[in-house]
């Protein structure tokens, strides 16, 4: 097996396998080699290691320049193009929309009635508690 992406062997096979199952083939996609952008001065401005896939069948447009090797940045461009679509395919079930269900979930502020629910189950084991104190330490 040839190295392309610049990774171990087995998260290139895994990527590779992840393709395979939603039905992305290497033919469809267009990959170009472009100038990055922002920072980095004289190395950006001389390198194109931004790389730049579109996938023919949905129109999908990744730019990838998030390392500094060309090789790293085919691998994470690929790795974004499976992630948009899965998403698409599988849409509430994707990796990615469980992970934003769950942030939002972590974030919501909880309702009144759930606040008082806790707060009279923390009164409770207190109540549980202060009845194991010994009779001297009571007053």
């Amino acid at each position: 097996m040839v190295i392309k992406f610049g990774v171990s062997p087995g998260k290139e096979e895994a990527l590779l396998e992840r393709m395979a199952a939603l039905g992305i083939c290497e033919d469809d996609i267009e990959e170009s080699f472009i100038r990055g952008s922002g920072a980095g001065g004289q190395k950006i401005n001389k390198t194109s290691s931004c790389v730049q896939l579109i996938h023919r069948p949905t129109n999908i447009v990744i730019r990838c320049q998030k390392e500094r090797s060309q090789s790293l940045n085919r691998f994470l461009a690929r790795r974004e193009l499976c992630d948009k679509i899965e998403a698409i395919k599988l849409g509430k079930e994707s990796a990615r929309a469980r992970e934003i269900h769950k942030i939002k979930k972590q974030k919501k502020r909880r309702s009144r009635r759930s606040k008082e629910k806790l707060v009279a189950g923390k009164r409770h084991r207190a109540a549980i508690k202060e009845g194991r104190r010994s009779p001297s330490s009571n007053s």
